[in-house]
């Protein structure tokens, strides 16, 4: 197990679910991955939820409101990325061809955030710290291990996140898949798959692997606790056992089981 006091630029800092029933949330999410939850008054009616693991936190819930719904956003889990100046990141996005959709602003004094979207269509956020530091435990099970951006444009997603974050994108070593892994300094932290292992209906997104102990077993949790599978657990030759979950609400999310070092 790794406690984390401070996530590197360009490393996964936050993940953020956006739930039309938080209540429901938390009972399928609790169970699943034996999170417990911490809550924050947000105004008369609403609160912001955090999932912690030994005390630390590993990623928050927030209820959408009646104007996200009406706009069709469906529920999600969003990726932070740690960066220096969210100001700085914001403009650069935009610079290299990507989207800003919600303008750099500070959320109290936990730090600064914008929405960012890639030139492909995946969204995503960034993340200034200041009082809050983000995700802060890993290497255990119910914790963020990986992360994928779904995009029917590789080589365009692979470029502007080079020059974004200054991520190496890179076919991984005997890799003949086209799959590219995304290295942050010396840590691989996710990949961009080739367009043809993606599904082709899914808009582009990034899809948060989770760490379990055993897939199969925490898939058959998910199932019970009312969600779907979209891909039944399978084995990656050398790599290990993944599953993709829809949970009740229709949150996508990745089951990960590492194979046994040794």
């Amino acid at each position: 197990m790794a406690h984390i006091d401070h996530n590197p630029p360009g490393s996964f800092t936050w993940i953020e679910l956006a739930s039309p029933d938080q209540k429901a949330s938390k009972q399928f999410y609790q169970p699943l991955f034996g999170w417990d939850v911490a809550e924050f008054p947000m105004g008369p009616e609403a609160a912001y939820v955090i999932f912690r693991l030994d005390g630390r936190d590993t990623g928050g819930c927030y209820g959408m409101d009646a104007q996200m719904k009406a706009q069709g956003v469906p529920p999600h889990w969003m990726l932070y990325v740690a960066t220096a100046s969210a100001d700085a990141s914001a403009a650069k996005a935009a610079e290299a061809g990507g989207k800003v959709v919600v303008a750099p602003f500070d959320v109290f004094d936990f730090g600064r955030m914008a929405v960012l979207q890639d030139p492909t269509g995946a969204t995503f956020s960034i993340w200034q710290e200041n009082t809050n530091k983000g995700i802060g435990i890993a290497g255990v099970p119910g914790t963020l291990c990986w992360a994928d951006c779904s995009t029917p444009d590789q080589e365009t997603a692979a470029a502007f996140y080079r020059t974004l974050f200054g991520w190496q994108v890179l076919p991984g070593e005997h890799d003949t898949s086209g799959y590219l892994h995304i290295q942050n300094g010396k840590q691989m932290i996710g990949g961009i798959p080739a367009a043809a292992q993606r599904d082709p209906n899914a808009p582009p997104h990034w899809l948060l692997y989770f760490l379990v102990e055993n897939c199969d077993a925490s898939a058959a949790t998910a199932k019970e606790l009312g969600g779907r599978l979209y891909m039944e657990p399978m084995t990656l030759e050398g790599v290990g056992r993944m599953a993709v979950v829809a949970d009740p609400q229709g949150a996508v999310f990745s089951l990960f089981q590492p194979m046994p070092r040794g």
